[in-house]
């Protein structure tokens, strides 16, 4: 198969094609009109002998054959990012289109109140933070890294652990001035519990288990509140609607403060990892580096959980 540089600007097309969602972006992006990101395509398509996008009057997406290719060739387009940062003497640079995939409680407990911090360290990064239940398909729908609880599934995407965190059982001090203290996880069969429904399962999580040296202790929680998102979770139980669990990491600043207490310190519950995942098998760019650096510096090593 013949190759020449004409096929490195098609894979940019393609790049650009996927991160911005559409061929009108892209030829935006670049400073081409739409008809010639088509042509583009249709001669890397021609020149590879498969075809690589699935279009329609609304949304663009990677065939099967699409996304193997372009998991293949995006270290090298990261590769290339790189070798031209560093050669023009610019390590320390941070540019482009950051396409960031995160979970809600990370999104809005940990990263909202610190994002202009970022923002003002890198002025030349544009950010676009996406807040999706699943992971789904990073490269497909164009994300540069993902930053999600719980263990990485099998697949293609380097996995880095950034941290991990315990859950904890907090309530407000209202609440307890109003309800009283539990002394033992069998304790909050007693009190107003707000309960979470899982978004994807539709499963209500009222189970909650403790474990203390080798002893395990399971309740069965209730409450007349039910919520499905973080946010909501933390403004109710701040507020004195009841008792909740929740990731330590994401409430240090309300337990710092006190507007949290922490109940049961004794008893142990579930704990999750923090992962970053990207779709590089060498060195992720310039860009990616710096927002997991962000993380575990700005978000992490501060206060440990």
């Amino acid at each position: 198969m013949a190759f020449d540089g004409r096929v490195i600007s098609n894979v940019g097309v393609l790049a650009a094609i996927i991160e911005s969602g559409n061929f009108s972006r892209a030829a935006e992006t670049l400073g081409l009109s739409p008809s010639g990101v088509s042509r583009a395509i249709a001669r890397l398509e021609a020149h590879i002998g498969v075809r690589l996008l699935d279009r329609n009057t609304r949304s663009v997406s990677l065939t099967d054959e699409g996304r193997r290719f372009f998991e293949n060739v995006a270290p090298l387009l990261n590769g290339i990012e790189n070798a031209v940062v560093l050669t023009a003497g610019a390590t320390e640079t941070v540019k482009g289109r950051l396409r960031v995939n995160v979970d809600a409680f990370f999104a809005r407990m940990m990263l909202a109140p610190h994002i202009t911090r970022f923002m003002d360290m890198h002025p030349d990064i544009s950010l676009e933070l996406v807040t999706k239940d699943q992971l789904g398909d990073l490269v497909g729908e164009g994300f540069d890294i993902a930053v999600r609880f719980g263990e990485p599934p099998e697949s293609s995407l380097i996995a880095r652990k950034l941290a991990e965190t315990r859950t904890i059982t907090v309530a407000a001090k209202a609440y307890l001035k109003k309800h009283g203290k539990p002394a033992h996880p069998d304790d909050l069969a007693q009190h107003d519990c707000i309960l979470v429904r899982n978004s994807l399962t539709g499963h209500l999580m009222r189970d909650w288990q403790y474990r203390r040296n080798r002893k395990t202790v399971a309740v069965s929680v209730h409450g007349r509140l039910v919520v499905n998102e973080a946010g909501t979770l933390l403004g109710a139980c701040l507020t004195g609607a009841g008792i909740a669990r929740m990731k330590a990491i994401g409430i240090r600043d309300q337990l710092a403060a006190g507007e949290l207490v922490e109940l049961l310190p004794d008893w142990q519950c579930e704990s999750f990892p923090l992962y970053a995942l990207y779709p590089s098998r060498h060195l992720p760019a310039a860009k990616v580096r710096a927002f997991i650096d962000f993380v575990v510096t700005s978000l992490l090593e501060p206060r440990s959980n």
